[in-house]
């Protein structure tokens, strides 16, 4: 068994969505190598530091991903698998590669809750203005909005028929 731990300066882009592993980034790497009647056991996991855009209002985000992998290397045989030993190596370029992609998340978001943009204004909802937005009616249901300005003027009025037992 041998442990290792290294980072690799990345020499291309890892992803093509909104969200990827940037040219010049950093991926640090701790693997631990196993011997196994098969082949070579490779453990481990990849931190890194993915860029891009929120989905929802477009600002600029960096986020870290940690993610694990396990994967056996087979000594080169009669059966077909992914991933071979070759001249009694690994090439962990692919695994790590794939393994990071994937972590990637499909709708990355600045924060969990992020309104996004305004359809009307194109700002971001997050940034406060400090006037109230009120949503739009839609005009089949703009007969509800009467009753309850109705109801509403009732109320201002304070109660109508009151009895006392």
């Amino acid at each position: 068994m041998r442990e290792h731990s290294f980072s690799v300066t990345l020499k291309e882009q890892w992803g093509e969505g909104i969200v990827s592993f940037e040219v010049g980034s950093e991926i640090d790497l701790e693997v631990r190598l196993e011997a196994v009647h098969e082949g070579i056991l490779a453990t481990g996991t990849v931190d890194a530091e993915y860029t891009g855009v929120c989905g929802r209002c477009l600002i600029d985000i960096a986020e870290p991903v940690e993610v694990e992998f396990q994967e056996l290397f087979a000594y080169p045989g009669e059966e077909e698998t992914d991933f071979e030993v070759q001249d009694d190596h690994v090439d962990l370029e692919t695994l790590v590669r794939e393994t990071a992609v994937l972590s990637l998340p499909f709708q990355p978001v600045c924060q969990p809750d992020c309104p996004g943009l305004d359809p009307n204004t194109g700002e971001r909802l997050a940034e406060s203005t400090g006037a109230e937005n009120v949503a739009p009616i839609d005009p089949r249901w703009s007969a509800l909005q009467q009753i309850t300005d109705q109801g509403n003027a009732a109320d201002s009025r304070g109660p109508e028929n009151t009895e006392e037992s």
